[in-house]
């Protein structure tokens, strides 16, 4: 199973890639050393992109043609204390993300509602079988907090997870589990927020938009331009 990253294009004139260099040639003099190098192949070649570590270790692809995908959360009692539904929302978040990036998901209510009416569930091959799904993300959310540690005053949004990966096999009632990876997350990530500067609610959302992200970068291609975006 492979992606599908690359698509046939028109070919185009022997004289306009010539065209193209010379222009992006004017546009690099005035910079200098690796920021010349790097604007010219972005120029010619694109942002450089980065390939999802799942694909790297299984050699198998998440957006590839007829691959479906069930995300499901689990967060000890430690945790849900606090955040009563953080396991619902981490699963719900990563959902989206994933459907941005063009990744077939269950919907994140079904899921939730199959786990309500099955509360001896134990495995994820249970909820792959449920949905006959090819795979079932399961987050292991070991962490979760918003402030920083010892402050009631200051945020900053901190969580640690198992991220694995278990794909169903063709009988479709057992699974193997083919991947699996340490997430640590922090954000901000130099220094922690003044609450006096958005409301918690704010500050939540966002940093579930945050860890919804890191976690799905594991699964998805990025750029390392889209990290002007997550800045912290």
């Amino acid at each position: 199973m492979s992606c599908h990253r690359f698509s046939a294009t028109r070919r185009s004139p022997v004289w306009q890639p010539l065209l193209a260099m010379c222009l992006a040639m004017a546009v690099c003099l005035p910079l200098s050393g690796c920021s010349y190098l790097l604007f010219l192949g972005y120029l010619i070649g694109g942002p450089p992109s980065i390939e999802p570590d799942f694909d790297a270790e299984t050699r198998e692809c998440m957006t590839d043609k007829d691959v479906t995908v069930a995300v499901i959360c689990y967060a000890p009692d430690q945790v849900k204390y606090s955040f009563e539904d953080i396991d619902y929302e981490v699963a719900k978040y990563l959902t989206f993300r994933l459907h941005e990036h063009k990744i077939k998901v269950v919907n994140p209510d079904s899921v939730r509602a199959w786990v309500e009416t099955h509360k001896d569930w134990d495995r994820p091959e249970e909820i792959g079988e449920a949905f006959e799904t090819t795979y079932v993300i399961y987050i292991d959310l070991n962490e979760f907090s918003l402030y920083e540690d010892g402050s009631a005053n200051l945020y900053r949004g901190r969580a640690e997870a198992i991220c694995s990966v278990w794909k169903m096999e063709e009988d479709g009632t057992s699974a193997e589990k083919i991947f699996s990876k340490e997430k640590i997350s922090k954000f901000p990530t130099h220094q922690p927020m003044s609450a006096s500067e958005e409301t918690y609610s704010n500050f939540k959302a966002r940093y579930l938009s945050r860890l919804s992200e890191e976690i799905g970068r594991l699964f998805y291609e990025y750029y390392l331009v889209d990290d002007i975006d997550y800045g912290g």
